[in-house]
């Protein structure tokens, strides 16, 4: 177990380089099961949701071999085992991909309800609808999804989405890919990472069309073989430093970078008074003068990010003036506003809206990660704050991030890793 004592206050200056998306790897990954062949994987975010898949389909049957820091080769041509194992699978919330990715490539699957982080329920029935239609019989119980294609092999067919999901619109892609005849995925969602997801079949011998817009058509092929693709750059860790560079003022090269991608986040950060500029592949972030109030709203792509809500409300909590965050795609987003009033922010939470007014100054405090991006928004209001922060179940962080301390000492931070005792693994006194 660990924390992050930050000792905040300090301007940020230099460079970062930004790593490979963690939201694109944890697509592509369950996606190489799809593939009889090996597929060359390059710039894959060492992180710990990565490493939780990898070992997945190491279990399942894959040689997995690690060709440098942030590229392994992955071989799933003799997997046989349709079964992920409970304990993993329950552990990550990108789990329900190996659904699509199984489903496909054998005609069944069995895959733990998925985990992740608690932040609003997660349900998984556009999944199922889209499932059901392709020609499978999905079944929810004793906390697994079952589902079977009948005849062993699912049919192309066309889907509706009833909302923009990010995860059923990646699950069918891989589901059809495999199919036989032609899919059509309406009201897709948009993201770049479903954009690299449909680069990567395509890569790898499938036939997809319309990523990046509402709809996506696939034309179902007998069989995918390896290949090499490199994961594009994460776009929510490029913001994240930007946050914190507009959080704590100074100017930091973010490096690395699809600028494209970054255009919902920088926009927002410019009407708060930061300067932005641009280059061919990445953003010299700046601040020097006060930060002003803006309105935020999280919207599916190309809107502001909902992994970048709390990141932006730490910012806005020096702001000047009274913001307005509106959450439009979790229900419970705002945990993270309590531990923010340890620092003397000025935060009410209604619903989905929270309305900051910002203060001159935050104070260090201890505070408890709840989630990923929550966890990652605590460190950046530590950055910002006057005195020692201590942010704790850094666990969650970790999850998402590459050698966070390391780029963030990099740019001037005073932050450090502390290892602390497990409470449950004590021994206990006898009594005297």
């Amino acid at each position: 177990m660990k924390k992050y004592v930050i000792h905040g206050g300090r301007p940020l200056y230099g460079r970062v380089e930004i790593s490979g998306a963690k939201n694109a790897a944890v697509g592509i990954i369950p996606a190489a099961l799809l593939v009889k062949g090996t597929c060359r994987i390059e710039n894959i975010p060492e992180i710990s949701d990565v490493n939780l898949f990898l070992n997945i389909l190491r279990e399942l049957g894959a040689q997995v071999r690690t060709v440098n820091q942030n590229t392994v080769d992955v071989d799933c041509a003799s997997i046989i085992n349709r079964q992920i194992p409970y304990e993993n699978g329950r552990k990550i919330r990108a789990s329900y991909y190996l659904l699509g990715a199984l489903l496909g490539r054998f005609g069944k699957a069995e895959v733990p309800l998925p985990g992740g982080c608690d932040f609003g329920g997660r349900p998984i029935d556009q999944h199922i609808k889209g499932f059901t239609a392709l020609g499978a019989k999905v079944d929810v119980r004793n906390g697994y999804v079952y589902a079977e294609a009948e005849g062993g092999r699912l049919k192309g067919a066309q889907i509706y989405l009833d909302i923009v999901s990010v995860g059923a619109t990646m699950n069918l892609m891989m589901a059809a890919a495999l199919a036989e005849g032609t899919t059509i995925i309406e009201n897709a969602a948009k993201e770049p990472h479903i954009v690299d997801l449909a680069n990567f079949l395509n890569s790898m011998g499938a036939d997809i069309t319309g990523s990046g817009t509402d709809i996506i058509k696939i034309h179902g092929v007998e069989r995918l073989t390896g290949g090499e693709y490199s994961i594009i750059p994460d776009q929510i860790e490029a913001g994240t430093y930007m946050a914190a560079v507009a959080a704590t003022g100074g100017e930091v090269r973010v490096c690395g970078i699809i600028p494209k991608h970054m255009e919902c986040i920088t926009a927002k950060l410019v009407e708060m008074g930061v300067e932005v500029e641009e280059e061919d592949d990445s953003l010299i972030v700046r601040r020097n003068g006060p930060l002003q109030r803006t309105n935020v709203k999280t919207m599916p792509y190309p809107g502001f990010p909902t992994d970048m809500q709390p990141q932006i409300a730490a910012v806005l909590c020096l702001a000047q003036g009274t913001s307005v965050i509106t959450e439009g795609v979790w229900d419970n987003r705002y945990r993270y506003t309590e531990e923010f009033r340890r620092l003397g922010a000025k935060i009410q939470v209604d619903g989905k809206i929270a309305i900051i007014e910002g203060v001159n100054q935050l104070t260090g405090a201890p505070m408890e990660a709840c989630d990923l991006r929550a966890g990652v928004a605590m460190v950046i209001a530590g950055l910002a704050a006057q005195g020692v922060s201590e942010v704790s179940n850094v666990g969650h962080i970790e999850r998402g991030y590459e050698n966070l301390i390391g780029k963030l000492s990099g740019i001037g931070s005073d932050i450090r890793a502390v290892e602390v005792p497990d409470p449950e693994k004590q021994p206990v006194s006898a009594a005297g």
